[in-house]
Protein backbone atom coordinates (compact mmCIF):
# COMPACT_ATOMS: atom_id res chain seq x y z
CA UNK A 1 0.00 0.00 0.00
CA UNK A 2 1.22 3.39 -0.88
CA UNK A 3 0.94 6.46 1.35
CA UNK A 4 -0.12 9.43 -0.16
CA UNK A 5 0.88 13.40 1.36
CA UNK A 6 -1.14 15.23 -0.56
CA UNK A 7 -0.68 19.17 -0.33
CA UNK A 8 -2.05 22.16 -2.35
CA UNK A 9 -0.01 24.98 -3.31
CA UNK A 10 0.16 28.08 -1.04
CA UNK A 11 -1.45 30.56 -1.36
CA UNK A 12 -1.25 33.05 -4.68
CA UNK A 13 -2.62 36.98 -5.64
CA UNK A 14 -4.95 35.19 -7.76
CA UNK A 15 -6.35 33.10 -5.02
CA UNK A 16 -6.55 36.41 -2.46
CA UNK A 17 -8.56 38.28 -5.22
CA UNK A 18 -11.02 35.57 -5.96
CA UNK A 19 -9.16 34.52 -9.76
CA UNK A 20 -9.55 31.56 -10.85
CA UNK A 21 -6.44 30.29 -11.79
CA UNK A 22 -6.40 26.98 -14.02
CA UNK A 23 -3.77 26.59 -15.54
CA UNK A 24 -2.42 30.06 -16.09
CA UNK A 25 1.29 30.07 -14.26
CA UNK A 26 1.01 32.03 -11.29
CA UNK A 27 3.17 32.57 -8.08
CA UNK A 28 2.78 32.37 -4.67
CA UNK A 29 2.56 35.66 -2.64
CA UNK A 30 4.40 35.76 0.97
CA UNK A 31 1.83 34.41 2.54
CA UNK A 32 1.76 31.35 0.40
CA UNK A 33 5.59 30.90 0.45
CA UNK A 34 5.32 31.29 4.48
CA UNK A 35 2.08 28.62 3.97
CA UNK A 36 4.70 25.97 1.87
CA UNK A 37 7.49 26.76 4.47
CA UNK A 38 4.98 25.68 7.44
CA UNK A 39 4.29 22.67 5.10
CA UNK A 40 7.30 21.72 4.69
CA UNK A 41 8.29 22.32 8.20
CA UNK A 42 5.74 19.36 9.03
CA UNK A 43 6.65 17.25 7.20
CA UNK A 44 10.43 17.28 7.99
CA UNK A 45 11.75 13.90 9.56
CA UNK A 46 9.35 11.59 8.05
CA UNK A 47 10.41 9.42 5.27
CA UNK A 48 9.31 10.81 1.23
CA UNK A 49 10.41 8.53 -1.43
CA UNK A 50 9.79 11.47 -3.72
CA UNK A 51 7.57 14.55 -4.24
CA UNK A 52 5.66 14.54 -7.45
CA UNK A 53 4.03 18.03 -8.39
CA UNK A 54 2.29 19.69 -11.13
CA UNK A 55 5.01 22.00 -13.27
CA UNK A 56 3.11 24.93 -12.71
CA UNK A 57 5.20 27.82 -10.28
CA UNK A 58 2.85 27.95 -7.55
CA UNK A 59 3.11 24.05 -6.66
CA UNK A 60 6.92 23.97 -8.37
CA UNK A 61 7.51 26.65 -5.07
CA UNK A 62 5.55 25.05 -2.56
CA UNK A 63 7.52 21.72 -3.57
CA UNK A 64 10.66 23.17 -3.46
CA UNK A 65 9.76 23.58 0.19
CA UNK A 66 9.16 20.05 1.19
CA UNK A 67 12.56 19.05 -0.42
CA UNK A 68 14.53 21.41 1.14
CA UNK A 69 12.63 20.07 4.90
CA UNK A 70 12.74 16.63 3.70
CA UNK A 71 15.50 15.86 0.96
CA UNK A 72 12.96 14.01 -1.11
CA UNK A 73 13.53 14.09 -5.30
CA UNK A 74 10.82 16.20 -7.25
CA UNK A 75 9.53 14.77 -10.03
CA UNK A 76 7.41 17.36 -12.03
CA UNK A 77 4.86 15.82 -14.16
CA UNK A 78 1.98 18.38 -16.30
CA UNK A 79 -0.74 15.59 -15.82
CA UNK A 80 -0.59 17.22 -11.89
CA UNK A 81 -1.77 20.67 -13.51
CA UNK A 82 -4.79 22.47 -12.01
CA UNK A 83 -8.44 21.67 -14.40
CA UNK A 84 -8.17 23.75 -17.33
CA UNK A 85 -10.65 26.64 -16.32
CA UNK A 86 -10.68 28.28 -19.96
CA UNK A 87 -12.31 31.46 -20.88
CA UNK A 88 -12.99 31.58 -16.83
CA UNK A 89 -9.27 31.78 -15.93
CA UNK A 90 -8.14 35.21 -14.43
CA UNK A 91 -11.47 35.97 -14.10
CA UNK A 92 -13.32 36.99 -10.89
CA UNK A 93 -15.27 34.62 -9.49
CA UNK A 94 -17.99 37.51 -9.25
CA UNK A 95 -17.85 38.26 -12.84
CA UNK A 96 -18.20 34.04 -13.77
CA UNK A 97 -21.32 33.86 -11.39
CA UNK A 98 -23.17 37.07 -13.61
CA UNK A 99 -21.48 35.94 -16.76
CA UNK A 100 -22.04 32.39 -16.15
CA UNK A 101 -24.32 31.26 -13.37
CA UNK A 102 -26.23 28.42 -15.63
CA UNK A 103 -23.22 26.92 -16.46
CA UNK A 104 -21.30 27.23 -13.19
CA UNK A 105 -24.32 25.57 -11.13
CA UNK A 106 -24.58 22.81 -13.82
CA UNK A 107 -21.02 22.04 -12.98
CA UNK A 108 -21.23 22.28 -9.56
CA UNK A 109 -24.29 19.79 -9.74
CA UNK A 110 -22.81 17.75 -12.76
CA UNK A 111 -19.54 17.79 -12.50
CA UNK A 112 -18.16 14.65 -14.45
CA UNK A 113 -18.98 16.51 -17.53
CA UNK A 114 -19.85 20.21 -17.21
CA UNK A 115 -16.76 22.51 -17.97
CA UNK A 116 -15.91 25.88 -17.97
CA UNK A 117 -16.26 27.64 -21.79
CA UNK A 118 -12.69 26.31 -23.25
CA UNK A 119 -12.00 24.22 -20.20
CA UNK A 120 -11.43 20.65 -18.98
CA UNK A 121 -14.49 18.56 -16.97
CA UNK A 122 -13.91 16.08 -14.34
CA UNK A 123 -14.05 13.14 -16.52
CA UNK A 124 -11.30 14.49 -18.70
CA UNK A 125 -9.07 15.00 -15.29
CA UNK A 126 -9.65 11.67 -13.86
CA UNK A 127 -8.51 10.31 -17.46
CA UNK A 128 -5.45 12.06 -16.73
CA UNK A 129 -5.31 12.10 -13.43
CA UNK A 130 -6.07 8.21 -12.12
CA UNK A 131 -3.46 6.67 -14.44
CA UNK A 132 -0.58 8.70 -13.26
CA UNK A 133 -1.99 7.75 -9.05
CA UNK A 134 -1.32 4.06 -10.58
CA UNK A 135 1.74 4.47 -11.75
CA UNK A 136 2.78 6.03 -8.07
CA UNK A 137 1.30 3.10 -6.17
CA UNK A 138 3.36 1.10 -8.99
CA UNK A 139 6.70 2.78 -8.47
CA UNK A 140 6.57 3.20 -4.29
CA UNK A 141 3.94 -0.11 -3.56
CA UNK A 142 5.14 -0.18 0.16
CA UNK A 143 6.02 3.84 0.15
CA UNK A 144 5.36 7.31 1.30
CA UNK A 145 5.01 9.98 -1.50
CA UNK A 146 3.93 13.71 -1.62
CA UNK A 147 1.99 15.12 -4.54
CA UNK A 148 1.77 18.82 -4.74
CA UNK A 149 -1.01 19.88 -6.81
CA UNK A 150 -4.01 22.56 -7.07
CA UNK A 151 -7.12 22.48 -5.51
CA UNK A 152 -9.33 21.29 -7.73
CA UNK A 153 -7.57 18.19 -8.89
CA UNK A 154 -6.69 17.60 -5.25
CA UNK A 155 -10.13 17.42 -4.56
CA UNK A 156 -11.01 15.01 -7.29
CA UNK A 157 -8.35 12.67 -5.73
CA UNK A 158 -9.24 12.91 -2.69
CA UNK A 159 -13.12 11.60 -4.00
CA UNK A 160 -11.76 8.67 -5.63
CA UNK A 161 -9.35 7.99 -2.50
CA UNK A 162 -12.07 8.02 -0.02
CA UNK A 163 -14.72 6.68 -2.38
CA UNK A 164 -17.00 9.46 -2.10
CA UNK A 165 -19.66 10.28 -4.37
CA UNK A 166 -18.47 12.53 -7.09
CA UNK A 167 -21.47 14.71 -6.50
CA UNK A 168 -19.76 15.96 -3.62
CA UNK A 169 -15.73 16.68 -5.11
CA UNK A 170 -16.64 20.68 -4.99
CA UNK A 171 -16.66 20.34 -1.16
CA UNK A 172 -13.22 18.11 -1.04
CA UNK A 173 -10.90 20.94 -2.17
CA UNK A 174 -7.89 21.61 0.32
CA UNK A 175 -6.50 24.02 2.22
CA UNK A 176 -3.59 26.09 0.89
CA UNK A 177 -0.52 24.23 1.80
CA UNK A 178 -2.02 21.58 4.45
CA UNK A 179 -0.99 18.32 3.97
CA UNK A 180 -3.54 15.20 4.15
CA UNK A 181 -2.59 11.68 4.28
CA UNK A 182 -4.54 9.03 2.15
CA UNK A 183 -3.62 5.41 1.41
CA UNK A 184 -3.48 4.32 -1.89
CA UNK A 185 -3.47 0.22 -3.27
CA UNK A 186 -2.20 -0.80 -6.96
CA UNK A 187 -5.07 -1.69 -9.16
Amino acid sequence: MTRLVLVRHGETEWNREGRWMGQTDVPLNDKGLAQAEAAAQSLRGQPLEAIYSSDLLRARQTAEALARATGAAIVLDRRLREVAQGEWEGQLTTWIQEAHGDLLTRRRIEPLDAAAPGGESVRQVQRRLFPLLDEIARRHPHGRVAIVSHGALLAIAKVHLLGLPLETVWDQEPQHASPEEFSLEVE
